[in-house]
């Protein structure tokens, strides 16, 4: 009897001693999962670049020369999709980047500023100058709806969009995004990214 009771105390240890390893994980697993703290998500969606690979938008610059977004590769990527009419909101997602660029200090010169205009309507002189350092490169507008996702209550031309460093398409910010909600994602992209 005393053999059994030892081998059932010692089959209690063993579980307690599996309990008590395991519950971290357990613990994280929960609070990832079913709890869902506030401080866990990006304000971004996070996009699957498998998903939306950068197709062939045969963009060129504002003077007609060939442009396209490889050659900012090692860098990220703020963009924006929209007509050359670039109405208020248009507009705002215009400002917002730039400032959102601004914000970033030291690590500015790591982002760059992409307008895809979808068609081929003249840009206002003003705007132009206003948003100096903005890429502003011609594309095609089917080319860019096939691939900028948007959500059901908006357009591809409602959102902000981030490319990594590496050309992938990674982050859309809502419809009417709010700035400071950005600049953070941003500062945290930007840390996770830092080499050395």
């Amino acid at each position: 009897m005393e053999k059994s009771q030892r081998k059932n105390t010692g089959r209690w240890k063993l579980f307690a001693v599996l309990a008590v390893c395991a519950s971290p994980l357990i613990a994280s697993y929960l609070t990832y999962y079913v709890i869902k703290p506030e401080g866990r998500t990006n304000y971004g969606a996070l996009i699957d670049p498998r998903a939306y690979p950068m197709p062939q938008l045969n963009t060129a610059a504002l003077d007609g020369a060939p442009a396209n977004l490889q050659q900012f590769k090692g860098k990220w990527i703020m963009m924006i999709a929209d007509g050359g009419e670039c109405q208020e909101a248009c507009r705002k997602r215009l400002h917002d980047m730039r400032q959102l660029r601004l914000a970033q200090g030291k690590d500015m010169d790591r982002i760059e500023r992409v307008w895809l205009i979808t068609d081929k309507q003249p840009l206002d002189t003003v705007l132009m100058r206003e948003y100096d350092g903005t890429h502003m490169l011609r594309s095609d507008a089917q080319a860019v709806k096939s691939w900028l996702p948007s959500d059901q209550a908006s357009a591809y031309t409602d959102h902000i969009y981030m490319i990594d460093p590496l050309g992938n398409l990674m982050m859309r910010f809502p419809k009417d995004a709010d700035p400071n909600k950005i600049k953070k994602d941003l500062a945290k992209l930007l840390k996770a990214s830092r080499i050395g």
